[in-house]
């Protein structure tokens, strides 16, 4: 399999726009004066970069040296400065209810079923009461689903796009709110995107809250 620090150095990930739903999400904790915030799975710093710029104190973990390694070039071209941690997310390295809010986009899937869950209960833990978190599952309906090499039910290693040769779990409906049960889920939406005029990408994108 490839790993996350070549995907990084062949530059596949050189976006560097939040997307919509972060935007989003920046002003709702704005809006509720949340200040600690951990980008979970943070990548080459998008997400980290945005949330430093608006004022939050952002905290980026990702299991890639590569990726951290140039999101803190970004942030030294930028003048930021935001704590950084090499670890896996299934072993978030903070106390509990460290963080008023908790961000996994494009990261949360990557990996089978039982690693979801122990992802999910780490931010859970991590959470202060009443936290925000802003996750992303990947959608059965998207055109990757079921390509590749099958390592569970619903989880494959995919032989094409971008992320080629990383574990991706694909969920319906069902399974995220079964997967959020610890959490109150306040929006769950379907999200796709279209690929050469017809090929369909989709994700749950869910805002959920631990409960106070």
């Amino acid at each position: 399999m490839v790993t996350w620090d070549e995907l990084f150095r062949r530059g596949e990930f050189a976006v560097r726009e939040p997307t919509w739903a972060v935007r989003r999400f920046a002003a709702l904790l704005a809006e509720r004066n949340v200040r600690r915030v951990l980008d979970l799975g943070c990548g080459a710093g998008r997400h980290v970069l945005f949330l430093a710029r608006e004022g939050f104190e952002v905290h980026g973990l990702d299991s890639s040296a590569e990726a951290l390694r140039i999101c803190r070039e970004r942030l030294r071209e930028a003048g930021l400065r935001t704590p950084l941690v090499q670890a896996d997310m299934r072993r978030i390295p903070y106390p509990d209810g460290t963080f008023d809010a908790v961000l996994a986009i494009a990261s949360l899937y990557h990996g089978t079923l039982a690693d979801i869950r122990r992802t999910l209960a780490e931010v859970r833990r991590v959470l202060v009461p009443g936290g925000l978190a802003l996750l992303e599952f990947k959608s059965v309906r998207s055109f990757r689903y079921g390509k590749g090499v099958e390592l569970e039910p619903n989880t494959y290693i995919p032989d094409i796009g971008e992320d080629a040769g990383i574990p991706h779990h694909y969920s319906d409906r069902a399974e995220v709110e079964a997967l959020l049960v610890g959490f109150h889920i306040l929006e769950i939406n379907h999200m796709e995107r279209i690929f050469e005029g017809q090929r369909r990408s989709g994700r749950w994108e869910v805002w959920a809250e631990r409960p106070p």
